[in-house]
């Protein structure tokens, strides 16, 4: 619900799971924000107005009306949760959901959101490509933790769908475009199912048609 007069800012890529974080989660609480299409992948976050924004030119970024900026995507995650129940209010499952956040920007996005960019976004005979095998794996390592965990667990965040799932929903539901088949995490699956069913829901939207041929160039 992207609205001019919203009094929260939103500067990201669309294509960006990292980005995609904040959009799903500011569609299913329902707040005004308004939303600026940033290309990362083509430099513009390097400028000199993104960078007096954020020094560590990088997206997704929020800015309230009050000229306030956040960055990082699970920490606006967070802010935007507080007081909602997409965030527990007992102290031991907000851990339990944060513990969740970490793993998923220091285990699972690491590979799996870097596996997509290299197929997506360098051309085919980038030497990049090489780390690809290696992601690849370290990826499967991550999926590994998140199948032995949904074996008995309906969520991440606590007994309900918060912002954990969010978290690691959105470079999940894309890691066949770096080349991470989910076809043997059963568990995933039906999670990945029930997270698009919830109210609010909305899908990444797809890359640009060059982006697409290349993770197919990319392909195992």
């Amino acid at each position: 619900m992207s609205n001019p007069g919203a009094a929260l800012t939103v500067y990201g890529m669309s294509t960006s799971g990292n980005c995609h974080k904040v959009r799903l989660l500011l569609e299913q609480l329902g707040t005004r924000y308004r939303w600026v299409e940033v290309d990362s992948a083509g430099g513009q976050t390097r400028t000199p107005d993104f960078l007096a924004l954020n020094p560590n030119g990088k997206v997704p970024l929020v800015e309230r009306d009050d000229g306030r900026v956040l960055a990082e995507s699970n920490a606006i995650l967070f802010w935007l949760a507080e007081g909602t129940p997409f965030l527990p209010a007992d102290g031991w499952q907000r851990a339990q959901a944060l513990s969740w956040m970490f793993f998923e920007q220091y285990s699972h996005e690491p590979c799996i959101a870097v596996a997509r960019f290299i197929s997506g976004w360098t051309p085919p005979g980038s030497p990049r490509r090489q780390e690809l095998p290696r992601l690849r794996e370290r990826g499967h390592a991550a999926l590994a933790v998140m199948e032995r965990h949904l074996s008995g667990h309906d969520w991440f965040t606590g007994p309900d769908y918060g912002i954990a799932d969010i978290a690691l929903f959105a470079y999940t539901a894309v890691a066949a475009d770096g080349g991470i088949a989910l076809s043997s995490y059963p568990a995933i699956g039906r999670w990945l199912q029930a997270v698009r069913a919830r109210p609010g829901f909305v899908a990444m939207p797809d890359p640009p048609p060059e982006v697409a041929r290349n993770f197919l160039a990319a392909s195992p």
